[in-house]
């Protein structure tokens, strides 16, 4: 077939339950060079016993693999591995679904809530499971003390304030009311201007000036990550619009820098999509360190990147953009070694004074790079 194979388990000589693997070699020119096999000894340590836990963990759940005819391929309980699975309420949903959630009776009549999910290049099975009662034995007492627990602190708390309120004068009753207010801007200085008379008001501006600055420092957080590109920490398309509409608000000229790695699809092709993210961090390190703070790098592509460079004169771009050219080409990625980027420049407002446009020309620009051989720069300035 030259394709890739994993059997079903079967028992080999050694009266071992085995699972066989073939991988087909192929050269540079698609030519078939050969097959290179391996065993997954399944009564043995492998790497599914080292991928998934091997014993019973909290409240007795636990992870096993199904494969072909429903037999078990890993349990942690290795007597059960090479049993076929029967008397399972829950299996013809599973073996019927990709993923999913189910409450099952297993194949000892126990009830037990299980997770599930395929994987179809084998057609195995993975389902995590944990038997009902363990689980939910204690949850009723947890609740109704966890309920009587909360009544009892409102109900001292209501207390507390209610003769607190025979004596609190204003101060409190506004510091109450901006407490719910704590998402306007110039509410920290609103809080400032009241005057806590009293140790207890003073205490609590305190607290909702922290509060507010902690609340503050999480938005910032969070619209950081919604912002952001997880893999490069550079910004995604949402925050590089933030940055466009900022610098057409204020008028401010910049030039857009479309770059793309060459030949990145080999790179993923030959050494793993986890050798092409690094080249990827790499790339983005060298832009942080190559852009000033104020220009704004962003990844909008798989490997296509897209850099705005705040200036006066278009010539900052290009040579910015130069000096990101050479320090890539000359920059060793093991196992990979060097890449290249080319790159297209157009600036705003001297090539068009809509934005898009200005990108669309610096997209055309760097399209003229690669079919100009790569590695190389392309501007509208220098036409």
């Amino acid at each position: 077939l030259k394709k890739t194979y994993i059997s079903s388990p079967y028992k080999g000589l050694s009266n071992n339950l085995i699972v066989l693997i073939a991988q087909p070699i192929f050269n540079r020119k698609n030519e078939f060079l050969g097959i290179v096999t391996g065993s997954i000894y399944l009564n043995k340590e492998n790497l599914v016993s080292e991928l998934l836990a091997t014993t019973y963990s909290y409240k007795k759940s636990y992870t096993y693999v199904v494969g072909n005819k429903n037999k078990i391929i890993f349990h942690p309980d290795k007597a059960r591995i090479g049993d076929s699975l029967k008397n399972n309420t829950g299996m013809q949903y599973i073996t019927s679904h990709p993923t999913g959630k189910i409450a099952l009776v297993n194949s000892k009549g126990i009830e037990n809530l299980a997770g599930f999910a395929s994987i179809p290049s084998v057609n195995w099975v993975v389902v995590s499971q944990q038997p009902t009662l363990e689980l939910l034995s204690q949850a009723n007492s947890i609740i109704i003390k966890v309920t009587l627990a909360m009544l009892g602190f409102y109900l001292l708390l209501f207390i507390f304030v209610w003769k607190l309120s025979y004596w609190i004068s204003s101060p409190l009753n506004k510091l109450a009311q901006m407490a719910s207010m704590l998402t306007r801007p110039n509410i920290d200085q609103d809080i400032k201007n009241i005057d806590p008379w009293y140790f207890e008001a003073l205490r609590f501006r305190t607290a909702l000036l922290l509060s507010s600055k902690h609340f503050k420092d999480e938005i910032a957080e969070l619209k950081q990550h919604v912002n952001t590109d997880p893999l490069t920490g550079l910004y995604n398309r949402r925050g590089m619009k933030l940055f466009l509409n900022e610098l057409e608000a204020t008028n401010t000229p910049f030039s857009v820098l479309t770059l793309d790695i060459d030949h990145f699809k080999a790179v993923n092709d030959n050494y793993g999509h986890d050798q092409g993210d690094n080249v990827l961090k790499k790339l983005a390190s060298h832009m942080k360190s190559n852009f000033r703070q104020h220009d704004v790098c962003c990844r909008v592509g798989g490997e296509e990147f897209i850099v705005f460079v705040v200036h006066e004169d278009p010539k900052i771009a290009y040579i910015a953009a130069e000096r990101l050219r050479k320090t890539v080409a000359q920059s060793y990625i093991d196992p990979i070694g060097t890449i290249t980027v080319s790159i297209g420049i157009a600036s705003w407002p001297q090539d068009s004074e809509n934005i898009q446009e200005v990108i669309k020309l610096a997209d055309q620009k760097l399209y003229q790079a690669k079919n100009d051989g790569r590695n190389c720069i392309r501007s509208t300035s220098l036409d």
